[in-house]
């Protein structure tokens, strides 16, 4: 902890970025949006929905791309780039005619997720490099702040759009994040390669490239481990009012719910690293992507709050994985290329968002869904198993 305290340009950094993750996190909030987006364009529910997958797809191309430029333009370049196109994205909603609604999955899923892609990985990445000895704290901090966004955001969005209107809400969230990136983003650099070569071993551990760590097994251990984890939050995520009416929970109880995997899902991000801090990376991942297992196997029998508390732990576990997997990243594959590292792990995130709501939505009964989703998630725990085995038996080799 003193050696925490003691930085205090990163500590500057780690605030202005963190206070920028807020801001960003607005990704996770558009379900707010999609009753007032329906009646004010008159576009169907289903459709409107979809703009969130547009979001979170592009959310991973940003991430990406923005690693990639990362040491070519600079974190704060990427960061007020990212953060200017959420807010141009956001200000070009707010005029589309009802009939060219559609372009919504251009203006806020394209544009405004690739935005927030870009400017959360260059975030991540600086905290990480400026707390080379404290990554998991790093990088708990900032993914904690831009979780905690939907608990922030939402509310406040909901009560826009009742005293002034959808269209005006979009103005106003984009003036407000305009201000506030303009505002910060010169804070979120890089610190010098002395100061990144001053965490544990970084003089001695090798600093792969994107094509040398996808030619590891351990890449695809790492990143096939976080597809499978994340699957059943993807599933349950959209969908908890009705799985919690289906349970017998009323409508109210319901909304608790939305809220209460909010605050854990904040938690989580900021718990897990900092344990992963004392057990290490792997070990704390395991023990997420278990209890993940064992809460969607409770699923798919548990009444009323035991099934609340089995979607709080899933949200937990979720938040856990976005504040581990950047720093396992940065420790297989190391710090120098951290932000494109760990944009190539992410393409399993997308890939667990895209293709699991689809394949568990040809599976009727909802007993067998939770089942699967179980087995998914069990199945990632093998990978990171075998991910420890397999550094266990390089170390004693050496």
């Amino acid at each position: 902890m003193q050696s925490i305290l003691q930085n205090k340009q990163g500590l500057r950094i780690l605030a202005a970025g963190s206070a920028l993750q807020l801001f960003l996190g607005i990704l996770y909030v558009w379900s707010v949006f999609v009753s007032p987006v329906s009646e004010v364009y008159g576009w169907a529910v289903d459709s409107v929905k979809l703009t969130s997958s547009f979001m979170l797809s592009f959310f991973v191309v940003g991430i990406l791309v923005g690693g990639k430029l990362l040491p070519k333009l600079g974190s704060h370049i990427v960061v007020l780039v990212g953060g200017l196109m959420l807010a141009a994205g956001m200000l070009a909603t707010a005029f589309l005619p009802n009939s060219l609604a559609w372009l919504m999955y251009v203006t806020y899923g394209i544009v405004g997720g690739f935005g927030v892609g870009a400017g959360y990985n260059a975030i991540v990445t600086a905290a990480q490099k400026w707390f080379p000895k404290n990554r998991g704290f790093a990088a708990g901090v900032s993914v904690c702040a831009f979780g905690f966004s939907t608990v922030v955001f939402a509310p406040l969005i909901e009560a826009l759009v009742r005293q002034i209107g959808l269209r005006e809400t979009f103005i106003a969230l984009s003036a407000g994040f305009f201000a506030i990136v303009l505002a910060l983003f010169h804070f979120v650099r890089l610190p010098s390669d002395a100061a990144q070569a001053s965490g544990p071993s970084a003089a001695m551990q090798r600093q792969y490239t994107v094509t040398e760590a996808m030619k590891t097994k351990e890449f695809y251990f790492i990143t096939l481990s976080l597809m499978l984890a994340t699957a059943a939050f993807f599933i349950l995520n959209p969908s908890f009012k009705a799985f919690a009416a289906d349970r017998g929970l009323g409508e109210s109880v319901g909304t608790i719910l939305v809220m209460m995997t909010g605050v854990a899902n904040a938690l989580g991000r900021l718990a897990a690293p900092l344990f992963s801090d004392i057990m290490g990376r792997e070990k704390a991942a395991l023990s997420i992507i278990a209890a993940t297992a064992v809460c969607a196997l409770v699923l798919s029998f548990a009444p009323g709050f035991l099934f609340m508390a089995a979607v709080a732990v899933i949200a937990f576990c979720y938040g856990g994985f976005s504040g581990i997997y950047p720093v396992l990243t940065s420790e297989y594959f190391g710090i120098k290329n951290v932000g494109s590292n760990y944009g190539a792990v992410m393409v399993g995130f997308a890939l667990s968002a895209l293709t699991f709501p689809m394949i568990i939505g040809l599976i009727s009964n909802a007993t067998a869904k939770f089942i699967v989703l179980a087995a998914l998630a069990a199945a990632g725990a093998a990978l990171v198993a075998i991910l420890i085995v397999s550094k266990k038996g390089q170390l004693k080799s050496r």
